[in-house]
């Protein structure tokens, strides 16, 4: 099992602690800072965060481009979008917005990866070649704020293996999981399939051939 490092931290004589009514429903947000990027992450909860069935998570690497941009070039924006409508629907839940943009090399190396995809190279190749990982994300810190706001076990909504695999040696019960396949088009569908065959992600061949 990996060590955690306490790095997340609630701040200030007031909290970062509010309700956030959305279009899909009122939330609780919350805000954690990491001690060691600076970074403000984020919770978004529905209901009680502890209970006889495993919690729906969603632990979601902000993405910019994709998230308030409706960029095509990734699956991110309907991703989350999707994972918020299914915690309204089931009633409780929660997302993590991690702030990782680009798979955790930042948004410029992110852009920059776009040239050298546009040129041909695919995400993983064009990650390499700015000598970057593939996947630079690490989910200690996604782990210690669902430990933080009482998650005791999870149904995580992911098709990452990775993601699971990290969260499992950082201690979290991660007792389900649930696809979240959204926003599939020909402007993406390389970049998935990509993900399929170089990162183990799970996602059908029926599900990569056609539209949402």
């Amino acid at each position: 099992m990996n060590v955690k490092k306490v790095r997340i931290q609630e701040t200030g004589e007031i909290p970062a602690d509010a309700r956030l009514p959305t279009d899909k429903g009122e939330f609780r947000i919350r805000v954690f800072n990491d001690s060691e990027t600076g970074m403000d992450h984020v919770a978004l909860t529905l209901g009680e965060m502890k209970g006889p069935d495993p919690v729906l998570v969603r632990v979601h690497s902000e993405c910019l481009t994709g998230d308030a941009f409706g960029s095509l070039r990734c699956d991110c924006g309907p991703q989350l979008d999707a994972a918020i409508g299914m915690i309204q629907d089931v009633g409780w839940g929660c997302i993590l917005y991690l702030r990782q943009e680009g798979r955790g090399i930042g948004l410029h190396a992110k852009i920059q990866a776009y040239n050298l995809q546009d040129k041909g190279a695919d995400t993983v190749e064009a990650n390499i070649l700015l000598g970057h990982p593939a996947d630079a994300r690490d989910y200690g810190v996604a782990s210690e704020i669902l430990s933080l706001i009482g998650i005791e076990s999870v149904c995580l909504l992911t098709n990452n293996p990775d993601k699971i695999a990290q969260l499992v040696s950082y201690g979290i019960n991660v007792e389900q999981r649930m696809p979240l396949v959204a926003g599939v088009g020909d402007e993406n569908r390389e970049y998935l399939t990509i993900k399929v065959d170089k990162m183990g992600h799970d996602i059908t061949t029926e599900e990569l051939n056609g539209p949402t």
